[in-house]
């Protein structure tokens, strides 16, 4: 268990001081997060507004939101065209 002084003494460590492992994952998350703001934007900008539920500048200011926003635009924003049997 941490007590008070040793909460009030962290800190947040610099790049430089993160393993290469942790370097390696904050890169990997920066870059899937980006991608998914992108793609997400660029359905936003392309789909016609009858195939996304709400506004569209709603979507795209959830979408900035990370992961959570992208992940809920494609998972409940999109209308789904029912299955062709």
């Amino acid at each position: 268990m941490v007590n008070k002084s040793q909460k009030k003494n962290a800190r947040k460590k610099a790049w430089k001081e993160l393993s290469p492992m942790a370097k390696f994952g904050t890169i990997t998350a920066a870059v899937v997060q980006l991608s998914l703001l992108i793609a997400a934007q660029r359905d936003i900008s392309r789909r016609p507004a009858e195939q996304i539920r709400g506004s569209k500048a709603l979507w795209r200011v959830a979408t900035l939101v990370n992961f959570v926003g992208p992940g809920s635009y494609f998972t409940f924003g999109v209308k789904r065209r029912p299955a062709v049997k």
